[in-house]
């Protein structure tokens, strides 16, 4: 449209529903003790509004679903392989397509041949799983963000950036060897859902190429990513968000993908490089744990979702709703007084509870309370980000993450205007009452990614 209206339309028509999960708040709290306040526990038919993740719960197209019909089963060589495979290198540019069942996948089948003890990646912030994967190899996962990211009241453009004079710094101080490799998450997902600029990209490239260590694109939200350069970067307000995206693969040498992302499906994933003896070595991992080369882990139909989904994000009147519908989400809990970190990002409203909850002691995990509080009130459900996720015990001593907050993910074409207002009015009702909000404590806790299996109990 070139007209401008103030209320916001979902560019598409509901085909398809599901019931809600409508409780009693007596329900949710027997719920919630059985989960060990561990909201990745609760059962999905517990639970009103779901914004735990925007991961694999995107509600597909009419022409998703057909292609879903047209998949090829073919155990080696499926044409819906090469459809997939036709697609992503459209988009990216990149020589070497290998399919995976999700993110994490790519992650466990690239960091062993790349890190390994004594190496080092560096990243603008590692995500949960891709932190995990590394560490499991031996390597250290190092942040360097810009300082802006960690400054959450204050908007910011682009405060998904890597720091680059840490970046060079880094490098030096390390020596050559070390460092393996170097990630930009497109958006910065642990830190806000926050974009990063083309020129960042740029200059990040510029530094790994004079010190010869190689750029990966954690890509799963790249299309949002790009829209953003689009709206907020001067020189790209007339390029299209596919231009865009395929100029920022441009200057990677490759990339990882959860296409449960930006590619509108519900399972899938990619690894994508130049790189044809690290894609050698990859595909020989992957037919031990996930499959043959051309189907990855997936099914056939699986591939042909994904390369209609990489399409369909793409398109602008859909970024355009997706940007303005989180904002409104971002607008809706300002006027209320709940401290977020500003801007909203592209995926969701991330609330800062280290303030929401000064009360509360990171030890406590302000985060987890929150999320905890905010399905007892409603059954809306969220995710922690912070010390439950990151923090670590260093030799029996309590060391915090370096920012407690909820994030409320709102999955792909699923939601309506009106769920997200229930959202922001049952916020009002918890600043009335965030006082009465309990911290929590760690019963049982696993050492890798414990946030998904720990159970936890009021203090």
């Amino acid at each position: 449209m070139s007209w401008q209206w103030k209320t916001i339309i979902e560019p598409f028509k509901i085909k398809s529903v599901e019931p809600l999960g409508f409780t009693t708040e007596e329900e949710r709290e027997k719920v919630l003790k059985q989960a060990g306040y561990n909201l990745f526990k609760v059962p999905a038919d517990k639970v009103l509004i779901d914004l735990l993740t925007d991961s694999g719960t995107s509600a597909m197209s009419a022409e998703q679903w057909a292609g879903i019909m047209r998949g090829d089963e073919s155990y080696a060589g499926a044409r819906s392989y090469f459809t997939f495979e036709k697609v992503v290198r459209d988009i990216t540019g990149y020589k070497e397509i290998i399919p995976v069942h999700q993110g994490r996948a790519a992650e466990r089948i690239f960091f062993p041949i790349i890190g390994g003890k004594g190496k080092c990646i560096i990243a603008n912030s590692h995500f949960d799983t891709t932190r995990a994967n590394a560490e499991a190899t031996g390597a250290l996962a190092l942040d360097l963000p810009i300082k802006e990211a960690l400054d959450f009241e204050k908007s910011g453009a682009f405060k998904g950036d890597m720091d680059v004079v840490a970046l060079s710094k880094a490098l030096q101080e390390k020596g050559p060897g070390v460092v393996s490799l170097v990630i930009l998450t497109v958006t910065n997902n642990s830190l806000g859902g926050q974009p990063v600029s083309m020129k960042n990209i740029k200059d990040v490239s510029e530094v790994c190429k004079k010190h010869k260590i190689p750029l990966f694109l954690d890509a799963a939200r790249f299309a949002e990513n790009a829209y953003f350069i689009k709206l907020r970067e001067s020189g790209y307000s007339n390029k299209t968000p596919r231009e865009i995206a395929r100029e920022m693969f441009s200057y990677a040498d490759g990339c990882l993908m959860s296409a449960k992302k930006d590619a509108l499906v519900n399972i899938g994933g990619f690894l994508a490089m130049n790189n044809t003896e690290w894609a050698k070595q990859a595909k020989e991992i992957e037919i031990l744990g996930e499959g043959f080369p051309t189907y990855g882990g997936l099914a056939g139909r699986d591939l042909e979702a994904i390369a209609i989904g990489l399409n369909e994000i793409l398109d602008e009147e859909y970024l355009k709703y997706r940007i303005k519908s989180v904002a409104y989400l971002g607008e809706g809990l300002r006027k209320l007084g709940v401290p977020i970190v500003e801007p909203p990002g592209g995926h969701a409203v991330y609330i800062n509870a280290k303030k929401f909850l000064s009360n509360i002691t990171p030890e406590k995990f302000p985060g987890q309370a929150l999320a905890c509080a905010l399905y007892l009130k409603a059954g809306i459900r969220s995710s922690e980000i912070g010390s439950l996720m990151f923090g670590k015990n260093n030799n029996g001593k309590f060391v915090p993450a370096p920012m407690e907050l909820v994030r409320l993910a709102i999955p792909r074409r699923v939601y309506t205007q009106s769920h997200i207002d229930f959202v922001v009015e049952v916020f009002g009702e918890l600043v009335k009452k965030k006082d009465e909000i309990q911290g929590l404590k760690v019963i049982e806790s696993s050492p890798y990614l414990r946030h998904f299996t720990a159970k936890l109990a009021p203090v």
